[in-house]
Parts: C-alpha cells; structure tokens; sequence
C-alpha cells in the first residue's frame, strides 16, 4: 500500500499591514474591542498582489523546500474563494507561471476548511498510483470581499498564502484525514453569488461582502474542533500526550482557548500566529504550519494535529508526522 509524507512548505503574505488601530479611523472600533474578541493585532492586506500572485509566493518557497522544481510536480491544488477571476482557476494561472508540465490543476471551494479538502484529495490520489507529487496551497485575498463599513467582519479577514508539497512515503507519515460538511441553511457564513435573472436582465444588486453570524459560527467552530482532534486520535490509536502540538485554523483566539480548555491540554500547545495574521480562510493552516517549522515550534520527527473549520458549514482535520 502507497503512503504519503510532506515533502516541503512555503507561505507569503503582502508587505502591507492593517493595524488596530489604522481600523480605529475607518470603523466605530477599538483596539481594546478588537483584541479581546478576536485576539488580533494587525494583518496583512494586499494592495496590488492578486490571489494567484501570493500563491506563486508560497509555491516558490514550498518547491524550494522540498528540493524539487515545477516539473517534479504531477498534480495542483488550490483552495480558495478569492480566485483572481470566476474561470480560469488559480490553480491554472499558478501552473502555466511555475512553468509545470500537463498536469491536473484544479481549484476548490470549502471556505475556511479548503486546504484540509485539498490534502485529503491529494493524499487519496497519490495512494491511488496515479501520482507521485502533489503541491496544494491555500490562497486567499479575503480583503477584496470585506466590508470597512461592518465592524464585526473588517476587523478578522486578512490575505496570505501557504503552501504544501506532498508526495509518496515508504512510511504512513500523513495518518490520517477527516473532512465532513453540514449545509448552511441558517447562512451564518455567506457572500451571495450573482442573482437570477428576471426575463434577460439582472436584477440591480449591491455588490456583494461577506456576512457572518459572529455568535454561531463560534459556537459551531467550538463544538467541531476538539471532537475532530479527538476522532483522529481514536481512529490512529494514538494520544493527546504524543501530540507535540495542535495547528487550528486561526480564526479566533477565544476559540482557540476554548478547545485547549475542552480538550484538557497546556494552552501553549495550540499554536496561535492570528495576533499577526488575521483570519486568512484556506491559507490559514498552511501559513500556520510553515510557520511552525521555521520558528522551530514544529520539528522533523513531531506529531502534529491540524483542525479547520469555515463556511458550507465545513470542517476537516489531519494527524501527521513532520
């Protein structure tokens, strides 16, 4: 049986920050408002880089890594919700400018939890045989859909890129993945699409932000994260105390500190960089991870769980070994 490892990681964010307190002239908000609900300091905005620009960033940085070059590759992966246009996908932008051969690229669309999906794919298409090497990014420039009008959503979304190159193993080294959904017909996370039209003509309509339901969206991150770690360690046979440390989408601190408290771990076990970075939807855990492993937090040989959750309403999560 085909197993599969990481090979490499890599992320990018625009230079630009928005700080608390650049939000303080723009929104009726404070820095003290936005940190202890949110536990976020500034975050990168993307003045002139499009979603496919910081996703060939990330790619760059992840192929280097890995000491491997664009025809290494047999298979592309992008999650997003901020794709550069409706068609072509990032993902085609990204493979004709890394210069790759005639491979499948493809983007995919599960919000937060997107690059939980993509490594599930692509760790299912390795084992099958088919492919060998697989890069699969989380790219987002969330701010495009941000409304500086609403205080309660300009104040979390952020743009950035991560990335992950992974391939086959002798070793079960990726253990094991879980990814589930559970629509959305309360729409407490949502951007509305184009309308229907009426005969041949649109409807007028105001261009469209994203729109969230602060309170239930906590509360469904809160009961999803710590059960998703709990059902990965069930199905691998392992524990908590062999985890050296838990990557959560950074979306919120509080619900960061709320699963450490559920899950009865050290709080210092839970990696959190969303004081920095904001919430970055599919980059997140990517960007998270990268980060984890240049700082040192995150070494080779360690057992790592990854959690994410995000708009369908979507969920996933992943135990591997670096």
């Amino acid at each position: 049986m085909k197993h599969t490892q990481v090979l490499g990681t890599g992320s990018y964010v625009p230079s630009n920050r928005v700080t608390n307190a650049d939000l303080e002239k723009i929104v009726e908000t404070s820095d003290e408002w936005i940190q202890s609900r949110t536990g976020i300091v500034s975050r990168p905005k993307t003045i002139d880089e499009n979603t496919s620009d910081l996703a060939y960033q990330a790619a760059l940085k992840a192929l280097d890594n890995a000491n491997l070059t664009a025809q290494d590759i047999d298979l592309i992966i992008v999650a997003t919700v901020t794709s550069d246009y409706q068609f072509p996908g990032v993902s085609q932008l990204l493979q004709k400018r890394l210069g790759c051969r005639f491979i499948p690229a493809f983007d995919l669309n599960a919000a937060c939890s997107g690059f939980i999906y993509a490594l599930n794919v692509a760790d299912k298409m390795i084992k099958s045989g088919t492919y060998k090497t697989a890069l699969i990014l989380g790219a987002e420039t969330l701010t495009k859909y941000t409304d500086y009008t609403d205080r309660n959503t300009c104040v979390l979304f952020a743009d950035g890129a991560g990335a992950m190159v992974v391939g086959e193993s002798d070793e079960a080294k990726i253990k094991h993945i879980v990814t589930y959904a559970d629509g959305d017909a309360e729409s407490m996370l949502k951007m509305d699409g184009y309308p229907l039209k009426v005969g041949f003509e649109t409807p007028p309509q105001k261009r469209p932000f994203l729109e969230m339901q602060g309170s239930e969206v906590f509360k469904f991150a809160t009961s999803v994260l710590p059960k998703t770690i709990e059902e990965l360690l069930s199905v691998t046979n392992h524990t908590l105390d062999e985890v050296d440390i838990v990557i959560a989408h950074q979306a919120n601190s509080r619900i960061i500190a709320k699963a450490a408290k559920t899950l009865k771990i050290a709080p210092e076990k839970m990696y959190v960089n969303i004081d920095r970075f904001g919430n970055t939807s599919a980059a997140s855990v990517p960007l998270a991870i990268d980060e984890a492993i240049k700082t040192g937090k995150l070494k080779k040989g360690d057992l790592f769980a990854t959690v994410a959750f995000g708009a369908g309403l979507t969920w996933g999560g992943a135990l591997i070994r670096l």
